[in-house]
């Protein structure tokens, strides 16, 4: 513990001209004392600290010296690689190691680079849960972040429905989607039980599975390892995997007469795989500048809520039930806004009245 101060000590000394004792004692997380007998030990051990008296006074290092112990460990070096995501870091467990590597490299730096770790700090900042949501962090996801680094087994134990199943897995990969963390794993031994999303459209096995971490009710990590398959990738395989999963819960279609204004709205109103969808194939305006699409919904009332925000930029012209859904709520606007004058009725005219 104490050695292992002592190398972060050189190594804060090293990245900045002076420190405090104050300061020291803050980074280090011990009493000002403490970093005065550290700084003793490290200067009896041939390291030149020095000590500055006076109201502006504090520790530095002399003579130029710098320490090579500044080789990023295998964990701390992926670690870096997410240094932009600090939520995710601390969430997996990883924080520790990242300001580890952090600070190996901001002492590896030359001075005039010194400031290169705020200047990235103040221009870029991922906030990854979507408005308006409290993500919580799954008690499990260190112990499955770990699984994942280490390529070591687990057997796992999730909730599926109103049941709970155990599976053994090999843990290829983590997602972070919208405040929600999912694990991308192998089913070891070719388990092909029914369910876990391992099969495609076509009714193929597959052998790489999406987990909610959420849904975890334990994971016990085994001394065992796997080997990984080398033509995995966890950023096509989750292209893939949310492309799959965005078609597999569009199951109606409905057929829309669009404006120009609401051809360009529609991305912003629908799925993004449903819009792609509807306009791959437009074909020719008609007398009044409209295309005629079809739309894959998931289903007639989540169209209903969609094709709402575009106003009279969409007509539906099927199903005949959301047409006439739409009609009815455009004579209930007419009413509403055609007024003119006098005293509004109450809000009891509506068509939710008895």
């Amino acid at each position: 513990m104490r050695a292992a101060r002592l190398i972060k000590m050189v190594l804060l000394l090293q990245s900045r001209p002076s420190m405090t004792a104050a300061e020291l004692a803050r980074e280090l997380e011990v009493s000002e004392r403490t970093v005065t007998r550290d700084a003793q030990a490290l200067s009896e051990a041939g390291v030149p600290v020095y000590a500055d008296r006076g109201r502006a006074g504090g520790y530095r290092l002399i003579g130029g010296y710098r320490t090579r112990l500044t080789g990023l460990a295998r964990s701390e070096a992926e670690a870096l690689f997410l240094s932009g995501v600090p939520r995710a870091l601390r969430e997996m467990g990883l924080e520790d190691a990242a300001s580890a590597a952090r600070l190996k490299v901001s002492a590896a730096l030359l001075p005039s680079l010194r400031d290169a770790p705020d200047s990235a700090a103040q221009r870029f900042h991922l906030d990854a849960p979507a408005w308006f949501q409290e993500p919580e962090t799954p008690a499990l996801l260190p112990v499955v972040a770990e699984a994942v680094w280490d390529d070591r087994r687990v057997t796992a134990r999730y909730r599926r429905g109103d049941r709970e199943v155990e599976r053994l897995l090999e843990p290829y990969g983590l997602v972070l989607k919208a405040g929600v963390w999912y694990l991308c794993a192998r089913v070891a031994d070719g388990d092909s039980s029914e369910g876990d999303s391992g099969d495609d459209s076509s009714g193929a096995y597959q052998p790489y599975r999406t987990y909610r971490i959420d849904r975890f009710r334990a994971v016990d990590p085994l001394e065992e390892r796997f080997s990984r398959d080398p033509e995995f990738g966890l950023p096509g395989y989750w292209a893939e995997q949310a492309e799959r999963f965005a078609r597999s819960i569009l199951r109606a279609e409905v057929v829309v007469r669009l404006s120009p204004l609401g051809v360009r709205r529609l991305r912003y109103a629908v799925e993004p795989v449903a819009a792609r969808t509807a306009l791959s194939g437009l074909g020719e305006p008609d007398g009044a500048g409209r295309v005629t699409v079809t739309l894959p919904v998931e289903s007639e009332e989540v169209a209903y809520t969609q094709l709402t925000a575009l106003g009279a930029e969409a007509e539906v012209l099927a199903p005949q039930s959301l047409r006439e859904r739409f009609a009815a709520d455009a004579a209930r606007l007419a009413a509403l806004y055609g007024r003119t004058g006098g005293r509004r009725r109450p809000w009891t005219d509506s068509a939710d009245a008895g």
